[in-house]
């Protein structure tokens, strides 16, 4: 009769094929999807310029978040629950193969047969390796998610304070808005995110969008603190009739303090940030190598000490 470990393996050979032969039709799928959409997009299609239209308000938070992190083309909700759902997969049978492989049977008969209970203290640590690496490769998507985010941030933040002095500098030379923000996006690298949301603000308002709803828009797209307060700006300038000059100067005042202001913070919080790495790394080794041979020479004394004693004892034993 056939036990659930005797199937166990066999199971896991199964699964392993059918998540690879999986793997392989998505990536052929979206490869030919995305020749698809270079060949419209070479062939002038305006349907295929996908910077991306806004959520609505009752989009789910996934969407949401998937939009402020860059993933915007259709479909993209789909794609990451399917690549989440791989991933869960592959990181399940990663705990699954480990748990039931002799590698980690081995390493467990080997720490029993260390002197001591340091086998009873490290078992449960081999235990859970197999779920920790399954949890990590689960988590994948999530990952690469979280950090497209934060490398958007981060250029949109370091391009904000150029992007903002070169419209004030042609602005206060007698250029309007429009025709600046064509020169900055004419000199700008058009693959970071900055210049590409520029560019959308562009269209919308070429095609009729009132220009105070199209800084909304941006605000919404972007969704940092510094272009949101950039937008509400310019959008009271627009209603008030403003100096659109004036506001870039202060605007670009404003977000030049704040960087240094960061900066500064930044650089106020290094040190409270090196104390774990200091605690964690390198105490324990200066310890050791300061104290190690006082203990040592403090140990070989007590155990002359309490040798001395039980042979005392067993000489005075009649």
């Amino acid at each position: 009769m056939l036990t659930l470990a005797a199937l166990s393996t066999p199971l896991v050979v199964v699964a392993w094929i059918a998540l690879v032969a999986a793997v392989v039709f998505a990536f052929v799928y979206a490869k030919r999807g995305a020749r698809a959409r270079e060949r419209l997009r070479a062939e002038g299609s305006a349907s295929f310029e996908l910077t991306g239209h806004l959520p609505d308000r009752d989009a789910s938070w996934l969407h949401r978040w998937l939009f402020v992190a860059g993933f915007r083309r259709p479909g993209a909700t789909g794609a990451f629950l399917v690549a989440a759902a791989v991933a869960l997969a592959a990181g399940l049978l990663t705990a699954l193969t480990l748990r039931s492989s002799t590698l980690l049977l081995d390493a467990r008969q080997t720490m029993y047969d260390m002197p001591g209970d340091i086998g009873k203290i490290i078992d449960p640590l081999l235990l859970g390796i197999p779920w920790v690496l399954g949890v990590i490769i689960a988590s994948i998507p999530w990952v690469i998610v979280r950090s497209a985010r934060r490398r958007r941030v981060r250029e949109i933040e370091e391009d904000l304070p150029i992007t903002l002095q070169l419209l004030s500098t042609m602005a206060q030379a007698g250029l309007g808005l429009d025709a600046a923000l064509i020169r900055v996006l004419d000199s700008s690298d058009e693959t970071r995110p900055l210049p590409q949301e520029l560019q959308q603000f562009r269209r919308e308002n070429l095609a009729g969008v009132p220009r105070a709803d199209c800084w909304r828009h941006l605000g919404r797209r972007v969704d940092l603190p510094s272009v949101s307060i950039f937008c509400s700006a310019m959008i009271h300038a627009e209603q008030v009739g403003g100096g659109i000059s004036e506001v870039l100067a202060h605007q670009t005042a404003d977000v030049q303090s704040r960087r240094r202001e960061q900066a500064l913070i930044t650089a106020q919080a290094l040190p409270v940030k090196l104390v774990i790495p200091l605690v964690i790394c390198f105490l324990p080794g200066i310890f050791v190598w300061t104290l190690g041979p006082a203990f040592y020479q403090f140990l070989q004394m007590i155990e002359g000490v309490l040798r001395g004693a039980t042979g005392g004892a067993g000489g005075l034993a009649p």
